[in-house]
């Protein structure tokens, strides 16, 4: 029985790390995504750069419960950590209110029918939100974290982002 329960969550573990194992940030950075004032930002002027990725909704508490560590994370690491919000948002004058509601200080970008290609390509192939990832300023993907960002995972991605 017990066997049988570890050769289970061993196959569990791998297939929920093969999605992040075949992730590329490319379609990422070849997108162009419209800012809550509707005017198009290609995503390419952040390669490069070591970035926290954030996918969001209006309507999911948990990713409105972490907006106000980003924005803290955002502070600290100020022009050496770039934060994006990417929301799974159609609508830039609700999402332009819900910017200024959470006072939300980094870039916020609406993903509309690009949101789960995008997800997907960045490793979250189960849809769920909020869903981030880490990506160093040579393009790789060091990490990823579907649900509640804590402190602690934004302070082990920075250690990751700025290794090199």
């Amino acid at each position: 029985m017990r066997k049988s329960l570890f050769s289970l969550l061993i196959i569990l573990l791998t297939a929920c790390n093969a999605g992040a194992d075949s992730a590329d940030p490319q379609l990422l950075f070849a997108s162009t995504l419209d800012n809550p004032l509707a005017q198009a930002v290609p995503l390419k002027r952040y390669q490069g750069k070591p970035l926290v990725v954030n996918f969001w909704a209006r309507w999911c508490p948990p990713c409105r419960a972490e907006i106000p560590e980003l924005n803290d994370f955002q502070r600290r690491y100020q022009g050496r950590i770039q934060v994006l919000g990417i929301g799974l948002e159609d609508n830039p004058a609700l999402v332009s209110d819900f910017v200024r509601e959470y006072a939300m200080i980094y870039p916020v970008l609406l993903a509309r029918q690009q949101a789960i290609p995008l997800m997907k390509s960045l490793g979250n192939t189960q849809g769920g939100l909020p869903y981030t990832v880490f990506i160093d300023a040579k393009g790789r993907i060091v990490g990823h974290k579907l649900g509640l960002l804590r402190p602690a995972d934004l302070e082990a991605a920075a250690r990751q982002l700025l290794a090199d």
